[in-house]
């Protein structure tokens, strides 16, 4: 069990009515305005957004909107938040939505507060940011977990890649969770939450490091019960409870519970990525279960004491390429991908992205085993 540091510093008020409280959260950090950085019009229409900016305006708040945030949230777009947030002179960042609204919300108050540098360059690996604007969260879909990571992701649409930058200064100052505001979410975003949410734990469950018996005790009762929600949230999408445990798995799914003490190498996410980089209308969860499968079969035998667990535990089976089988079965019952051509990636794109994700064939992708280019390939080609 390797050393780590526990710091999950992201506030969390869960429970019904507590974006009621947005107004008086805000104010003790002494913010003169907020950018309100939303998505699509659904939370206008409901009603959400006005009753921020009640709020906002009950503790005296100035505010501006920045609405049009889309899946796969391009770097166009956070550089014209950045812009806008300068120019109004903005000094606080409330995302109100999912996973993409509330990346980018990350890089347009890391892109304010660090004026001098291109945004891009901190998801190229330059030397990482000193400072952001504070920034918090009311989710209103459960899924990516950004709301507790220290993550976000961002794709180039001119080079269209799709990259990650990991670190503290991307967590939220604090997170409204009501699970209220989840009620409405389709069967399709429902079962891409559900993907997403166990993706992210199995990412840290498959990691190297031996011993860790209590993260991967819980790692595994988060995937077993987040494949029997997935399949009841789209069954009784109005299910306050059901909607309520949901939310809560993607904030514990994301943010590092399920993978301290390991060596947390993420693997399954970089393929995703390339997928929705080069066609940034797949949605992010579907470019992962379209390729767990084969990425499974592909690397169980060498690990598979801990492929045996999960087996069992998760799947109730000592086969695990039966377990594998019934995992891609539930992607496929709650109505997910779990090949590349189900997507209608072309597969004279398989070589480009397995070139892209190895740096030209320069780099390898490390795990329980290190996948070179060669590997991807075949991974890729498996999950056509």
């Amino acid at each position: 069990m390797n050393n780590f540091i526990y710091n999950i510093p992201t506030k969390v008020y869960f429970g019904k009515d507590e974006e009621l409280k947005i107004g008086k959260l805000i104010k003790e950090y002494h913010a003169h305005k907020v950018l309100i950085h939303f998505g699509s019009n659904r939370v206008k229409k409901n009603g959400l957004v006005n009753r921020v900016e009640k709020c906002l305006k009950k503790e005296g708040i100035k505010y501006i909107e920045f609405c049009g945030v889309t899946a796969n949230p391009v770097l166009s777009f956070v550089r014209k938040g950045i812009a806008l947030a300068k120019k109004e002179k903005v000094d606080f960042v409330l995302a109100i939505g999912g996973g993409s609204v509330l990346d980018s919300a990350k890089a347009i108050a890391i892109g304010v507060a660090n004026p001098k540098v291109d945004v891009w360059d901190y998801f190229c690996g330059k030397p990482a940011p000193t400072k952001s604007l504070p920034k918090a969260a009311i989710l209103t879909i459960s899924a990516a977990g950004s709301e507790m990571s220290n993550s976000a992701v961002i794709t180039n649409e001119k080079t269209k890649e799709k990259k990650g930058f990991n670190n503290v200064i991307n967590q939220m100052d604090f997170a409204i969770e009501n699970p209220d505001l989840t009620l409405t979410v389709d069967k399709y975003q429902t079962a891409c939450g559900a993907v997403d949410i166990a993706m992210h734990t199995m990412e840290r469950y498959f990691s190297p490091v031996k011993d860790t018996i209590l993260t991967d005790a819980l790692a595994l009762a988060l995937i077993k019960t987040v494949n029997e929600l997935g399949l009841k949230c789209i069954k009784k999408p109005n299910d306050y409870v059901l909607r309520a445990n949901m939310m809560w798995a993607s904030s514990l799914a994301h943010n590092g519970l399920t993978g301290f003490g390991k060596e947390v190498r993420f693997v399954v996410h970089p393929f995703g990525h390339q997928v929705c980089g080069l066609y940034p209308n797949v949605a992010h969860a579907a470019g992962l279960s379209a390729i767990w499968g084969s990425w499974a079969r592909y690397v169980y035998k060498y690990d598979l004491k801990c492929w045996q667990k999960f087996a069992k535990e998760v799947w109730n089976t000592d086969d695990v390429l039966k377990a594998i089988k019934k995992q891609e079965d539930y992607y496929h019952k709650v109505g997910m991908p779990i090949s590349l051509r189900e997507l209608k990636i072309k597969k004279s794109d398989l070589e480009k992205m397995a070139l892209r994700l190895s740096n030209n064939k320069t780099t390898s992708l490390s795990g329980v085993i290190n996948l070179k280019y060669e590997d991807m390939i075949k991974i890729y080609t498996s999950a056509y």
